[in-house]
């Protein structure tokens, strides 16, 4: 039986401060935080996300879509809806999404133990949790859970 190709997937959590960014591949099933990009006022760091890109070249894209513990939309889900649209006709890649509900509230908690734990020697800050969250995306994706596009 051949084996499968392994394909290169880049997740985005979406936030009005930090995008965080995590990547991962289709054969292990696996992500991890990669990046941090900043959302300032005149906007998205594009540049910050082109060389992702760059680096990654990745077969696909996922963004979160913020969601309420009873499934509607949350507040910032508009603003994400537009990231990812703007990120699909920059990118020229499938962008998948994906319901990314707790997603920031079960990285912080992971974080915190693996600090507890002696894993982690430095205080837990917002950038570490959006990576982790991303990572966290990712891998529900990956699973197939949470896929609202697919």
């Amino acid at each position: 039986m051949p084996e499968a190709q392994a394909r290169i997937i880049l997740a985005f959590d979406f936030g009005s401060r930090r995008i965080g960014v995590a990547s991962g591949d289709t054969v292990s099933g696996t992500a991890a935080p990669c990046a941090t990009v900043a959302v300032a006022e005149r906007g998205v760091d594009w540049s910050a996300i082109d060389r992702l890109l760059r680096e990654f070249e990745p077969a696909a894209l996922v963004v979160g879509s913020p969601r309420n513990v009873d499934g509607s939309v949350a507040a910032l889900s508009a603003a994400a809806d537009g990231f990812a649209a703007a990120l699909a006709a920059r990118a020229r890649r499938p962008v998948h999404r994906t319901d990314e509900y707790a997603s920031s509230i079960d990285a912080a908690a992971e974080l915190r133990r693996q600090r507890q734990r002696g894993q982690r020697r430095r205080r837990v800050q917002h950038a570490d949790i959006d990576g982790a969250a991303a990572a966290i995306i990712l891998e529900r994706w990956l699973r197939g859970e949470g896929r609202i596009d697919d």
